[in-house]
């Protein structure tokens, strides 16, 4: 099912702009994943937030490397988890959108996730948070490759209550035809999720079980997937925060999860490891910023989460392993969420599945070699097999197609999400040095660069398909399905 992936991670590295040359005799490291929920590009205080502050984030920053072009594999939830653990675009595995609860719908067995590659070679595993990969037992994190899971099947607003649950209150109106929220220890669901002081508790409890998965694992490597349910609506926040910052719950939402990775961060100095484990952070896509005040910031780029522009997928990223990654650099190469299992496979000696990932092992870069270029070009795919743009390392040709949009919607500050229409696009060509915001079509003054746009999307076509233009994919394989 693998075939062997000849890692570079333990070959010395010199590293351009540093004072130290690392050795070939690096260990394989600790690997800590922490996913956001819906945490768009501006809401870090290192990336602009304002009304709240997050020390211990942006200190993982100053103590490793930010990357500013990182993109999620998709706008939406399940789709870009996907990516992640299986370093493909998820299009090309048939994971569109969010899974819904008891649709039988999973990431099909046959795809390797980094969970069970690093498990082949000896690492002790565990996935805390939100999974939203599927929520029948076959698709459940033991089944793929986890030691231990506690968490959430899929998101904090898939139950019956809606958005507008108070403190204190036991909801009785089944507002969605959704089920019961369960919370999952193992296989087992330990509880259900019923009332918002129940959810209030979800960032502590999430933190108290990965810090003591850190504090057990003392004789081997472990990788910890810590997928924190947080920022996503309807944004619960314990009694220590509420009320805390400036920007409403959502800064105070942002300030727990801040202490939640300053006590992770805490936890793996204390017991000796932080020279020697890499501590990845990233968010699943953009805000969803139609909730006005409980949703995030995009930082200016246009659109948000749902939306394949920058809104949607650009999405921070930061990475910290003292032993191999100098400090406080800005990485501008062209990076995504595809990228982490390759890479992951390459800094623990493991093998990559023997079906085709869209992922490039980014260790040099990160190790400091500035000039490696991973990617000519990064795809842009929404809705259902959707191909709506690709970028280089400066344009972003768009290809026509009808999609949605917040622009001129008023957002709702009452919890509730606001309005969204739908707009439609012909050939766009947008300057991403220039114009992140993508305001301004240029196409008229770079025809060439257009048409060679045109040709990458034309190879991803052949290969993953484009409802845009009725192709059907060749390399297109099928999601996981369960009876029911």
């Amino acid at each position: 099912m693998y075939k062997l992936f000849i890692s570079m991670a333990l070959s010395p590295f010199v590293v351009m702009g540093a004072e130290k040359v690392h050795k070939s005799s690096i260990k394989r490291p600790n690997i800590i994943l922490i996913n956001m929920d819906d945490m768009g590009y501006g809401d870090l205080t290192v990336t602009g937030a304002q009304g709240y502050s997050t020390p211990n984030i942006d200190q993982l920053s100053f103590e490793g490397v930010r990357f500013t072009q990182f993109y999620s594999s998709s706008s939406v939830s399940s789709a870009s988890r996907a990516g992640l653990m299986t370093g493909c675009y998820p299009n090309r595995i048939s994971i569109y959108g969010a899974i819904k609860p008891e649709t039988g719908i999973g990431v099909h067995p046959d795809e390797i996730f980094i969970s069970q590659i690093v498990k082949e070679v000896g690492y002790t595993t565990a996935v805390v948070g939100k999974w939203h990969l599927g929520s029948e037992f076959g698709y459940l994190p033991l089944q793929r490759g986890f030691d231990e899971y506690f968490g959430l099947p899929y998101s904090n607003d898939m139950w019956p209550y809606g958005y507008l649950v108070r403190p204190g209150e036991v909801p009785t109106d089944r507002v969605m035809k959704r089920p019961e929220l369960p919370l999952f220890n193992g296989n087992k669901i330990e509880k259900y999720i019923k009332t918002m002081d129940e959810q209030n508790s979800l960032t502590e409890l999430y933190t108290k079980y990965a810090i003591d998965f850190i504090r057990r694992q003392q004789n081997k490597p472990f990788f910890l997937y810590f997928a924190h349910t947080m920022v996503h609506v309807p944004l619960p926040v314990s009694d220590k925060f509420r009320g805390k910052s400036e920007q409403g719950l959502f800064g105070d939402a942002m300030m727990e999860v801040d202490w939640s990775i300053g006590e992770v961060l805490k936890a793996v100095r204390e017991t000796g490891m932080e020279e020697n484990t890499l501590i990845i952070f990233t968010s699943d896509n953009g805000a969803w910023i139609n909730f006005g005040m409980r949703a995030g910031s995009t930082g200016g780029l246009r659109d948000a989460k749902h939306v394949t522009y920058e809104g949607g997928q650009r999405v921070p990223c930061i990475m910290k392993w003292p032993a191999q990654i100098p400090a406080g650099w800005i990485c501008n190469r062209l990076t995504s969420g595809i990228d982490i299992l390759p890479t992951i496979a390459a800094i623990v000696g493991g093998k990559l599945p023997e079906r085709k990932i869209d992922g490039v092992n980014i260790l040099p870069l990160i190790s400091g070699n500035k000039d490696f270029k991973p990617h000519d070009y990064l795809y842009y795919y929404d809705q259902k097999n959707q191909l709506d743009a690709v970028r280089d390392e400066r344009f972003k040709l768009v290809e026509p197609h009808l999609y949605i949009t917040y622009d001129g919607m008023l957002p709702h500050d009452d919890g509730t999400p606001g309005p969204r229409t739908k707009a439609y696009t012909d050939w766009a060509l947008y300057d991403l040095r220039r114009d992140p915001g993508e305001r301004y079509d240029i196409k008229s003054l770079y025809p060439e660069d257009v048409e060679r746009l045109k040709q990458a999307l034309d190879v991803m076509r052949k290969q993953c398909g484009d409802s845009n233009m009725r192709i059907k994919g060749g390399e297109v394989r099928p999601a996981g399905k369960v009876s029911r």
